[in-house]
């Protein structure tokens, strides 16, 4: 073990799928892990005490702010960013598209994390309203946008989603 290493701990996860495994002090934030030990950029800091949703990840499927969480809290657990939506092969995801057709991001400072919290969102409440994604909206702060984009391409999703499951009860 090199010197480096000497005060801290081996953490294994899968990240967006793949087996990965890195060093961590017991005070190292998940996000900090994410970035500078593993390497995926994706996931942006910004206030560093759960407030704007920058940081915002999947842990088991359900969303997190990594900035409120440890590195050695997530051993053993399935750990999804921003980089891990993309289909095989890098297609964008549903979500990334309607992003992108839509003009939901500007400066995309915020985009990785609404983007975790929306795709988690979407999994649990297929059919939002309007007001259902602004509420879960009023999780992030992005100061480029004015929201009105970013909704818009959620309830886009939601629609999809709806033609899919019409489509596959027809079928």
């Amino acid at each position: 073990m090199s010197a480096s290493q000497h005060n801290k701990h081996v953490v294994e996860l899968k990240l967006n799928g793949v087996a990965r495994r890195g060093y961590a002090e017991d005070r190292t934030l998940l996000s900090d892990f994410i970035r500078h030990e593993l390497g995926a950029t994706g996931t942006h800091v910004g206030c560093e005490h759960g407030v704007c949703g920058a940081c915002t990840v999947q842990i088991d499927g359900v969303a997190v702010r990594s900035c409120l969480c440890f590195a050695r809290q997530v051993e053993g657990r399935d750990v999804c960013t921003v980089e891990g939506l993309a289909d095989e092969g890098d297609t964008l995801s549903a979500l990334q598209q309607a992003f992108k057709k839509h003009h939901a991001l500007q400066c995309g400072f915020c985009t990785a994390g609404i983007l975790m919290s929306s795709a988690d969102f979407l999994q649990r409440f297929p059919q939002p309203s309007e007001e259902e994604v602004r509420d879960m909206l009023s999780g992030h702060l992005c100061r480029c946008t004015g929201y009105t984009p970013i909704v818009a391409a959620i309830l886009d999703v939601a629609d999809q989603l709806k033609a899919e499951k019409t489509e596959t009860s027809n079928a």
